[in-house]
């Protein structure tokens, strides 16, 4: 007993530089998001990045590793917290359909593009579920489950970037152009929400356009984060039959897929416990802040392990390819609403 306690105290320690990094990060980003406005996501990956040269540290990097890695998995978790399944229930079936086809074709999407531009099937997966569920903590969560290697981390960064800014001119852009097109508060909140990539710009988007808008629009969004978890499933599945041992570009070996996230199951488990009402409102509300707060770090510590040289490297192609996929999602939407004359 007291040999496991010296051993987890040890760990502690060698952890809290690293650890400690990241939190103080995610702190300013927290700030300058409160006080002059921006996006909180951003402005972690920023300050991150200003710190890369700390990740040849031998007492930093481990703590920077374990927020990237374990602090990232426990914050997908906790976002089933904030789900029910009678949320998905006041859908209907025609627009749940239409959402569950909207993912799979946008991350379809992404892996013809990737192929097209010779980029690949990782980064064709990445950017798609990054498109087609929820923007960064998409893209971090399906990251997770592929293997692991440095240019799959530096295209994740990158997409994060690319994400965390479309997602915000989409904000500002689409109820603008929704009240253009006159539609009905209604179907403007289920475009908003089913084409908008993070959940806080969904809220903020459809809240501009009233308050029926925005509740659509938060359901409709929480509906696409309940489907994060078949398809991180599923990717980890289908790179799990990759038997073959593949090396990276330094020569090491890439960590494989484990068969079943241990944080998936803790996803659905915290999703089936709230839909029961068995997680009190404020500890689905405390769940929720958490994991806010856990996704803030580990995108921190992304950026630290990241810097601009790698960034610049990867070209033109991954904009190419969220730009496309943006594109694609919010046509189809529209067209799908419009034609099946969903909230009318």
């Amino acid at each position: 007993m007291l040999t496991q306690l010296h051993s987890l105290r040890v760990r502690a320690f060698g952890l809290a530089p690293g650890f400690l990094l990241c939190a103080v990060t995610a702190l300013a980003a927290t700030f300058l998001s409160e006080h002059y406005g921006g996006p909180q996501l951003l402005y972690a990956l920023l300050i991150g990045l200003s710190f890369h040269f700390l990740i040849n540290n031998a007492q930093v990097k481990p703590g920077v590793d374990f927020c990237g890695r374990t602090l990232l998995r426990l914050g997908v978790a906790l976002l089933g917290a904030r789900i029910t399944l009678a949320q998905v229930a006041q859908l209907g079936a025609t627009t749940a359909l239409l959402m569950m086809a909207a993912v799979a074709l946008t991350i379809g999407v992404g892996l013809v593009l990737a192929r097209c531009l010779s980029r690949s099937r990782d980064e064709g997966v990445i950017t798609g579920g990054a498109v087609a569920i929820c923007g960064a903590s998409a893209a971090l969560a399906i990251a997770s489950v592929l293997p692991q290697s440095k240019e799959n981390e530096r295209f994740t960064l990158l997409t994060v970037v690319v994400i965390t800014v479309l997602s915000t001119l989409a904000m500002v852009l689409y109820p603008f152009v929704l009240q253009l097109l006159a539609l009905p508060r209604l179907q403007a909140g289920i475009v908003v929400g089913g084409t908008i990539h993070d959940v806080a710009q969904v809220v903020a988007a459809g809240m501009l356009l009233g308050p029926q808008a925005g509740d659509a629009a938060t359901v409709v969004k929480l509906f696409r984060v309940m489907l994060l978890m078949p398809v991180v499933l599923l990717v980890a599945l289908a790179w799990r039959s990759q038997v073959e041992a593949i090396t990276d570009e330094d020569g090491s070996t890439k960590e494989l897929v484990p068969l079943v996230p241990g944080f998936l199951l803790a996803f659905v488990v915290l999703v089936l416990l709230n839909s029961v009402g068995a997680l009190p409102h404020r500890v689905v509300a405390s769940a929720t802040e958490a994991s806010r707060w856990l996704l803030v770090g580990a995108i921190a510590a992304a950026g630290v392990k990241t810097s601009f040289e790698e960034l610049l490297r990867l070209g033109w192609q991954p904009v190419a390819m969220l730009l496309g996929e943006t594109l694609f999602i919010a046509s189809l939407v529209l067209a799908g609403v419009l034609a099946l004359g969903l909230g009318l």
